[in-house]
């Protein structure tokens, strides 16, 4: 049995009802309730109840702290992405999917790397997601049949060394991650185009970051690859760069109004060259060693501001709360309130803020942990803000 709906075994069925009374609790919170989406994620757990469980639930908190639930309607995509980073939708294909094209080789890693955080480029990339999975909900209404995964078109014309600078390819590498783990299931095929004898090199980099499941849906097309793409997508929706029908009103057969092509980034875009901060304090940490700064709030609804720079590499950065001031804890023992993650403060500084609902003591944990050889020099400036300046800030 597929372990869809209307295609379910009866042991599949029974994990199905136990599985929505396990998270009766959460429901809410999902952007859908329906048996079509619980089944995606037992499928992608091959029906453990507890690993499916878990998977929802770090789903549900995933997009409470991405905010994902408005991401496309009141996030601002920062302009060096809407402009640089490659990609788009366009079209759909033989079953009614929705086709998203990644076009690498105008892309500009390097250049994006310097001009954007890592966390706003990974939220580009949920909020494409979002896009996508929209589509999907309205082609699902449009066919009276469900639509639920994508195909995508992997153009790696051009494809070279540039590419496989390192930044770029880590947080390459925490997007699939972030695919994998938040839309189980979300891709139906995934056709490399034009790979050059580079491509296995840099696929070699990244499909470790991908489940067995999703590198069976990975097909590299040869020489033919127009026709074969035809196989799968009509060629009234393909576009006639690609060898189809589809073109821009304007006639522009690659579609720029619906696909990125990306270029190099002027400088004036870079980030790092453009901010020189004067930050209160500096701190070396060794290496597979941590770093905690503590701020106790004594009243509800104070709020933490913070920026930071590093030398190097990247370094690790989470918030955390426990309850008594100068005792040290380990990480796995607080509350992890803003999720540990890894930031290229050393190419872009890093900035946040957190309003903090309860009082208690609050942990900047920076993480060198991860690092087996390289020691981090992080500068950084934290600001307590109490409630009567939260609420002027936000006017």
């Amino acid at each position: 049995m597929s372990g869809r709906v209307g295609d379910l075994s009866v042991k599949q069925a029974e994990a199905l009802a136990q599985f929505r009374e396990k998270v009766q609790d959460i429901l809410p919170q999902c952007p859908s309730q329906s048996d079509q989406f619980l089944l995606r994620w037992l499928r992608a757990r091959n029906f453990n109840l507890q690993k499916a469980e878990a998977m929802l639930r770090k789903h549900v908190e995933f997009r409470k702290y991405m905010k994902v639930d408005t991401i496309t309607t009141e996030w601002q995509v920062p302009e060096v992405i809407e402009k640089y980073l490659s990609g788009g939708m366009c079209g759909h294909d033989r079953e009614g999917s929705p086709v998203w094209y990644d076009v690498v080789g105008p892309m500009d890693p390097k250049g994006l790397m310097h001009s954007a955080t890592k966390q706003d480029l990974i939220k580009s990339k949920v909020r494409d997601c979002e896009i996508l999975q929209k589509e999907c909900d309205l082609q699902t209404e449009r066919l009276g049949r469900t639509v639920e995964s994508i195909t995508m078109v992997y153009d790696c014309d051009g494809l070279g060394m540039k590419h496989l600078y390192k930044p770029a390819i880590e947080t390459y590498g925490e997007i699939l991650t972030m695919f994998e783990d938040n839309y189980p299931e979300g891709l139906k095929r995934l056709f490399v185009i034009k790979a050059p004898k580079l491509f296995p090199v840099a696929y070699n980099l990244v499909k470790h970051f991908l489940s067995e499941d999703t590198r069976r849906k990975v097909i590299v097309l040869g020489s033919n690859w127009k026709e074969l793409l035809q196989k799968y997508i009509d060629p009234e929706e393909l576009p006639a760069y690609y060898g189809g029908k589809l073109t821009d009103p304007d006639g522009d057969p690659k579609c720029k109004t619906m696909i990125t092509f990306g270029s190099e980034i002027p400088r004036t875009y870079y980030v790092r060259d453009s901010i020189k901060m004067d930050y209160d304090q500096c701190v070396t940490i060794g290496r597979g060693s941590s770093h905690q700064v503590e701020y106790e709030l004594l009243a509800p609804n104070c709020a933490l501001r913070w920026q930071f720079s590093c030398d190097g590499a990247d370094v690790g950065f989470g918030v955390y709360l426990k309850k008594k001031i100068g005792e040290w804890m380990k990480a796995s023992d607080m509350k992890e309130i803003v999720l540990n993650q890894r930031y290229n403060a050393h190419l872009v500084p890093e900035d946040g803020s957190l309003t903090c609902p309860e009082p208690g003591v609050y942990v900047l944990r920076f993480d060198n942990t991860y690092s087996i050889f390289q020691s981090k020099t992080v500068s950084f400036t934290v600001d307590v803000l109490l409630p009567s300046q939260v609420n002027q800030s936000e006017r």
